[in-house]
């Protein structure tokens, strides 16, 4: 979906748990570069490709990968696209992010008792799903993405009109949101989500440290959005910087 002229919001189907769901990562492009803001689930490959090329720009080109942050619907695909790109791309995150992402720190979140619940999740779906399920999250655990270069909170890329690194952790310690100022986007990553037309922020169940996540909203008080593009649920467009204001109190 065209968010803005460089901008757009890829949507790409999954089922996970039994359950449909539909991920959003970002492609920004200039003259100059094509950068991918996180690469989806396992397995979906073939669906980036798809809404690349939907989107007129040929899978190839990406030249940049920039993860908001370290979980399976984010830096699940990362494998397969190396694997399938002429070049390897330069890769982007938080400096406090890189340890999860590189594989030098276990997740935050798959904890052992995250873990068993999890298992005790999977017990419903029938036997093929529920072991397809589990090797997915397996493997995860094994996942090691170099990371080429790090970010800071408050530093601007100089891509594509000017990407402003937002650092809000909470979901995740180095959880990152992106400001696209020429289109005056906010790429939200996990920090917000569109549920039943609202934008809310992440539910507390799936966050590293709620308390923490609903204070970094306020560090996107900051900025005049007028787009919020979230992983899960898509684009906002409703007065945003008012809503956000009102959740961060």
């Amino acid at each position: 979906m065209k968010v803005a002229d460089g901008v757009e919001m890829l949507e790409l189907s999954a089922v996970v748990m039994g359950e449909q769901n539909v991920v959003n990562p970002t492609l920004i492009w200039d003259d100059v570069e094509v950068i991918l803001v996180d690469t989806g689930f396992p397995g979906q490959l073939p669906k980036i490709r798809a809404a690349m090329e939907k989107a007129g720009m040929p899978f190839g080109r990406i030249g940049k990968i920039i993860f908001t942050h370290h979980d399976i619907d984010h830096v699940g695909g990362m494998p397969a696209v190396l694997q399938d790109l002429p070049q390897k791309p330069e890769v982007l995150a938080h400096e406090v992010e890189k340890p999860y992402i590189q594989g030098e720190l276990p997740s935050v979140k798959l904890t052992p008792e995250r873990m068993a619940l999890i298992d005790s999740q999977l017990v419903s779906l029938p036997e093929e799903q529920r072991l397809v399920m589990k090797k997915v999250f397996e493997n995860f655990r094994d996942l090691k993405v170099g990371v080429d270069r790090t970010f800071t909170d408050g530093e601007e890329l100089p891509y594509c009109g000017g990407i402003i690194v937002v650092h809000t952790p909470g979901h995740t310690p180095g959880h990152t949101c992106l400001y696209l100022k020429r289109s005056k986007t906010l790429i939200a990553g996990d920090s917000l989500f569109v549920t039943g037309g609202l934008l809310v922020p992440a539910p507390q169940f799936i966050n590293h440290d709620s308390e923490t996540a609903l204070k970094s909203l306020k560090k996107l008080t900051l900025f005049d959005i007028d787009t919020v593009i979230c992983y899960h649920g898509g684009l906002y467009r409703d007065n945003p910087g008012r809503c956000i204001a009102e959740l961060a109190g």
